[in-house]
């Protein structure tokens, strides 16, 4: 059973209080009541008298009042939409245009000011804003070229317009204060990261307060971190604000001697299923505690709850200041250098434990990975009956050194590219790496950059330094994953939000048998790998249905072609 642990730190929340401007009130009496503005015939002065005016007058405000509001309901602002807009260069509407339009709706009335406040531009502001892709200058190749290349977005921009009966909703579940949520998170750091989102989003379904998520104790990596340790909860908790009523802990009237952990979650559930499970109980003991979560909501939910997906993802998730400042000075030590490569090379030895599939580093290695798989077979992931070569031919194994130096190097990667190792140890240590090694010298891992005692305070904890390269990995100009994961699908996801940074998805199935084939020579491979994986990295989730959102945000999170929403 888990370890039920209490985010101590208190949160608060301000919000300023509203004033009435009357300065365009002030205005519109002097030009009504100015003689100079009164009606005039060719023969004589026309005044009206004063109380006739001041009708008048009365009757314009509360009619320009009324507008106001009209207008307002209109926007979204009160769930942070974005408009497609704010995020691009050329946008036409400037920001100074946006400040004058909130200055001029606040004057209508002061009931709308704390709305208005509460603009577009807060979710903008919470965005991890990477350093900006590096022109590569120089005598280059066609192919060297092509490989730093950034894909065409295809003019999609990220574009969170919730409906009108989301925000309606929101009135009452953003301030639920009987019915709460506990959910305890498990996995490495991106692993966790899937669960919370899909935390934040089974709250909003069932519409009871999220208290911040439990992080289990990692026994593999000995991790004992907890949320607020690598997460940002202050941003997390307003940026969610209009979404869900995040707490810190529980108030003492749900605290219980004995708490019923609801584990047993079938895969692909439906918010139906949800509620008709979850309800009665939240609503007769006011508490809900879920574990075991990884995968279990459907990838496929109604428009609004697929936007909160991404709103969770890309803009609440932020690390602690501490961690997303050391990250960005380590990028910004690859970057100052020129483009790079983040590489997220899966080597690990419980990952070879887990797939099933041989090291290619010799019968040694083989036969100590063979001995812990047949100690914790439960640790093989699926497909028992397939044999190693089988195994590898179906895509299924992570690629070794030798075949990510071959892909590199024919998708037209130089020789010279400086190339971040994300990840583990690899098992073999540098005897793993040598055939990657030996065809591209400036390879850099974490240690590498830093400098003395700049990781002490982060060595215990796997999910810091698992964040840590996330951040680097983000800012780079290209990024490669040797085997599928968590932390790939979620930076395939990010990337393209932030500007469809070029991400190269090895297409293992299709690869195995070229590379297996003596008679291609190294022209003719890389001819075929450029072909086989010159796709575009913006690829609608609308023809990849039980996919991750975050991984795929076009369409719902990310639009094209409309007229911004104010």
């Amino acid at each position: 059973m888990a370890r039920l642990r209490n985010i101590k730190s208190p949160l608060t929340s301000r919000t300023p209080s509203p004033s009435f401007n009357l300065g365009s009130a002030s205005f519109l009496a002097s030009f009504l009541l100015s003689p100079k503005n009164s009606p005039r015939s060719h023969s004589k002065l026309v005044t009206l008298p004063p109380a006739t005016l001041f009708l008048l007058f009365l009757t314009l405000l509360v009619s320009f009042t009324f507008l106001g509001f009209f207008i307002l309901s209109f926007i979204p602002f009160s769930q942070d939409s974005i408009p497609c807009s704010l995020l691009s260069p050329s946008s036409s509407l400037s920001s100074s245009s946006v400040s004058t339009s909130r200055l001029l709706f606040a004057s209508l009335s002061s009931a709308v000011s704390s709305r208005v406040e509460d603009g577009g531009s807060g979710l903008v502001n919470s965005l991890m804003v990477p350093l900006p892709i590096q022109a590569v200058t120089g005598n280059v190749s066609k192919e060297e070229e092509e490989f730093w290349r950034q894909p065409d977005g295809q003019g999609y921009k990220p574009c969170l317009d919730f409906s009108i009966e989301y925000r309606k909703a929101s009135a009452t579940i953003s301030k639920e204060k009987r019915r709460f949520l506990v959910v305890v998170v498990s996995g490495g750091l991106n692993q966790q990261r899937n669960q919370i989102i899909d935390a934040v989003v089974i709250a909003r379904i069932l519409g009871a307060a999220l208290v911040v998520p439990v992080l289990q104790v990692n026994l593999i990596w000995g991790d004992e971190s907890e949320f607020a340790d690598i997460f940002d909860v202050e941003h997390f908790r307003r940026t969610l604000k209009s979404d869900v009523r995040i707490v810190s802990s529980l108030p003492s009237t749900h605290l219980m001697s004995r708490q019923t952990i609801e584990s047993q979650i079938p895969r692909d559930i439906s918010p139906l299923w949800l509620r008709t499970k979850y309800s009665r109980l939240l609503n007769d003991e006011g508490l809900l505690v879920l574990k075991g979560l990884d995968s279990k909501l459907s990838k496929n939910l109604p428009s609004d709850l697929q936007k909160l997906r991404c709103k969770v993802a890309f803009h609440a998730l932020r690390f602690t200041a501490p961690i997303e400042a050391f990250g960005n000075r380590i990028a910004r030590r690859m970057w100052v250098e020129g483009p790079y490569i983040a590489l997220h090379l899966r080597l690990e030895k419980d990952v070879w434990v887990r797939s099933g599939c041989l090291t290619g580093l010799g019968p040694e290695y083989d036969r100590i990975i063979n001995q812990i798989r047949e100690a914790q077979p439960e640790y093989l992931t699926g497909r028992l009956n397939m044999s190693h070569h089988h195994r590898r031919l179906a895509g299924l194994c992570p690629l070794n050194a030798l075949e990510i130096s071959r892909l590199l190097k024919a998708m037209g990667a130089p020789s010279t590219a400086r190339i971040y190792i994300a990840g583990g140890e690899p098992f073999g240590g540098t005897q793993a790496l040598k055939p990657l090694m030996e065809e591209f010298q400036a390879l850099v891992t974490r240690e590498m950059l830093v400098r003395e005692g700049e990781l002490l305070p982060y060595l215990n904890s796997s999910s810091a330094l698992a964040a840590l390269d996330y951040i680097v990995s983000l800012n780079s100009n290209v990024f490669v994953p040797s085997h599928g994961g968590n932390m790939d699908r979620l930076m395939q996801g990010h990337r393209a939000y932030l500007g469809h940074r070029k991400y190269i998805t090895p297409n293992k199935r299709a690869m195995s048998p070229l590379f297996e084939d003596s008679s291609i020579s190294d022209a003719e491979l890389g001819s075929l790998l450029r072909m086989l994986h010159n796709k575009s990295s913006t690829q609608p989730r609308t023809r990849k249905r039980n996919k991750d959102v975050t991984s795929y945000p076009v369409p719902e999170c990310m639009c094209k072609n409309i007229k911004p929403i104010f």
